[in-house]
C-alpha cells in the first residue's frame, strides 16, 4: 500500500550555458538546487533542459534530479525524472522515481511526485512505495 509524504520545498535554478535560439525556439540548460522540508527532509541536485517558444505560456522541459536525505525517517537517495509541458498556460507535469535508483533505506522505492505552486510557495505531495 502506498504512503504519502507532504511538505514544502525551495528551488534555485541557474543557467549553465547561453541559450541556443533559432526559429523562435530557445533551448536552454539549467542546474537545479532544492531543499525539501516536511515528511521529506532532503536536498535535490539536478540538470534541466528547456524549450521556450514564441507563444506566450508554451514551453517544455525535462530534468533528472538526485534527491538525498530522509523520507519519513528512511535515509538514502533516489532520482526523479521530470517531464513537463505548457500549452498556452495549460500545464502537464510528470515527476516519477527512476526505477532502481533508490539507495540505503530507500532501495526499491517507486512513486510519483506532485507539485503545487501558490503565492510563490512550492508544496509537494509524494505518493511512494517501499518494499
Amino acid at each position: 500500500m502506498p504512503s504519502v509524504a507532504k511538505g514544502t520545498f525551495t528551488v534555485e535554478m541557474k543557467p549553465q550555458a547561453a541559450p541556443n535560439a533559432a526559429d523562435g525556439v530557445s533551448l536552454g540548460r539549467m542546474s537545479l538546487d532544492k531543499r525539501f522540508e516536511g515528511d521529506l527532509v532532503a536536498v535535490g541536485k539536478g540538470e534541466m533542459l528547456t524549450a521556450l517558444t514564441l507563444i506566450k505560456g508554451s514551453a517544455g522541459y525535462v530534468a533528472l534530479e538526485r534527491v538525498t536525505g530522509a523520507l519519513h525517517g528512511h535515509a538514502g537517495s533516489f532520482v526523479f525524472q521530470h517531464s513537463g509541458t505548457m500549452d498556452q498556460g495549460a500545464q502537464r507535469l510528470s515527476i516519477m522515481v527512476v526505477p532502481g535508483s533508490g539507495t540505503g533505506a530507500l532501495a526499491g522505492i517507486s512513486g510519483e511526485f506532485r507539485i503545487e505552486i501558490s503565492e510563490g510557495r512550492h508544496s509537494y505531495e509524494f505518493e511512494y512505495s517501499l518494499p
